[in-house]
């Protein structure tokens, strides 16, 4: 099978990123640290070194000096001793004279250097190890054979200054670290926990199959956001399996009449000899009529889940243009005198097909209910001025029997009829298609009793309440006029 990595935690990386950054930013300010403390105080040592024996050979260059005046024992012996420093003195002949603490090693150079005639001669000797320590000596003769000052400038000390502060920073370095990591752990578990929350309740909703799992994640950053989008989404997904379910339930409950009829009127069929002529007749117009109806139903339940979808992709169109299209079809269809009346600007980014379905619904809504009417059905378009922002309002307006005011509010529900329609052919889906199209384009649907008889019913598209009557809308022309379509 081979071999894979064991997955981790987000926490985890979170953590261990956390630390790597910080370890890697440590090492590297650290590292230019001491070196740079390293180095000044390095050079620091050099110069107070270099300083003393340049002041002591300008001091034998410019006096006469004997060894006696270098002596450790002479009170205002003429060398100031800096800290750590060692001063030995030595004889014409090489030998010690006084002593330092600790004592110096004398090598042959030095016995040269003590014995030389010119004042000021030097010769220096780096890392002499002198017991357990480490000094720098510099052996500068007094001149006229009369011997030499040896100057040693300990430093081992500042080595070992130098290790112990290496030592510290690399303590210091470990224990950022380990707080960066514990510090990284803390702050990816307070982060990740609302995650942690989001994938328990995406396992239980895989798990259960329920989506109406609350969940309660909180803040105002991409993950709350994030959390945010997840219970709406969960909502809507919920809202949309609620739709599903009450379409199918309605949609069996609406097609059992028909097909109820229909086996009634097939099993008449086998007895159809036996019929008189009129029965015969009456049967075969029930069935076409039954089977009319069905098809209707079927026909406006595939509408309206495909309504549902916005598979369709948006144009922007006149919706004019569409509403003359449906105006001649209608017309074809119903042998009704139907007008379009249009004012303001009715362009709009819309699904030209759902917008279509829409007001082909309202105006047979509006034939079906009016059968025996002889007044004009008006399909009437209001439009913001041009150049202005706004809804398009779409309303169709029939002088028919009305909607009785229980009745307004439900309407547009799925398969609702009301009682004085239910004996009409249809399924109470068309107004249900109104409103989904008209959601859909971020619109309402709205429906009133007309004054003087009939009703208004339409919808907007965008935002507005879409409230109000063609007759009482001053930009609406008459059919036929300027602005007119009819």
């Amino acid at each position: 099978m081979g071999w894979r990595p064991r997955l981790v935690s987000l926490r985890t990386t979170f953590a261990v990123s956390f630390a790597t950054v910080t370890a890697a930013v440590t090492l590297l300010v650290g590292f230019l640290s001491y070196n740079a403390a390293a180095r000044l105080v390095r050079v620091d040592q050099v110069s107070v070194f270099d300083e003393v024996v340049q002041d002591l050979r300008g001091e034998v260059r410019q006096y006469r000096m004997d060894p006696e005046d270098f002596s450790s024992s002479a009170p205002g012996h003429d060398l100031v001793r800096p800290a750590r420093t060692d001063v030995q003195v030595l004889g014409p002949d090489g030998g010690i004279v006084d002593k330092g603490n600790p004592g110096l090693p004398v090598t042959g150079s030095d016995r040269g250097i003590a014995a030389a005639r010119t004042a000021g001669q030097l010769v220096v000797h780096k890392d002499v190890d002198v017991g357990d320590d480490v000094y720098r000596v510099a052996t500068v003769a007094l001149g006229g054979g009369r011997g030499a000052v040896q100057v040693a400038q300990e430093f081992s000390d500042t080595e070992d200054l130098l290790r112990a502060l290496q030592q510290r920073t690399v303590v210091l370095m470990a224990a950022v670290v380990v707080g960066a990591g514990l510090f990284g752990w803390w702050l990816a578990r307070r982060i990740t926990r609302r995650l942690v929350i989001l994938t328990d309740a995406a396992e239980a909703v895989a798990r259960t199959r329920r989506l109406g799992i609350e969940v309660p994640v909180t803040g105002h950053d991409e993950v709350g956001r994030l959390g945010r989008a997840f219970d709406r989404m969960l909502g809507r997904l919920a809202q949309s399996e609620e739709d599903q379910r009450r379409l199918v339930q309605d949609a069996g409950h609406e097609l059992r009449t028909p097909l109820t009829s229909l086996r009634t009127n097939i099993s008449l069929l086998r007895r159809i000899d036996e019929l008189p002529p009129d029965s015969r007749a009456e049967l075969v117009a029930d069935l076409g009529q039954e089977a009319r109806e069905l098809t209707d139903l079927v026909n406006e339940l595939v509408d309206l889940a495909a309504g549902q979808s916005d598979s369709e992709p948006p144009q922007r169109v006149d919706l004019a243009d569409l509403a003359e299209d449906v105006v001649g079809l209608a017309r074809r269809r119903t042998g009704r005198e139907i007008t379009l009346r249009v004012s303001g600007d009715t362009a709009a980014r819309v699904r030209p097909g759902m917008l279509t379905r829409a007001m082909s619904n309202l105006v047979e809504n509006a034939a079906k209910f009016d059968r025996a009417g002889t007044a004009p059905i008006e399909l009437v378009l209001c439009g913001p001025a041009r150049g202005r922002p706004g809804p398009v309002r779409v309303m169709v307006l029939d002088r028919g029997p009305g909607v009785a005011d229980s009745d307004l509010d439900r309407i547009f529900d799925r398969f609702y009829r009301a009682a004085d329609a239910r004996s009409l052919p249809g399924s109470g889906l068309g107004l249900s298609i109104v409103r989904e199209v008209s959601l859909a384009h971020g619109g309402t649907p709205f429906a009133r009793c007309r004054e003087g008889g009939g009703s208004v019913i339409g919808f907007t598209i965008g935002d507005g309440d879409g409230d109000g009557d063609g007759a009482g809308n001053g930009g609406v022309t008459a059919a036929g006029g300027a602005a007119g379509r009819g």
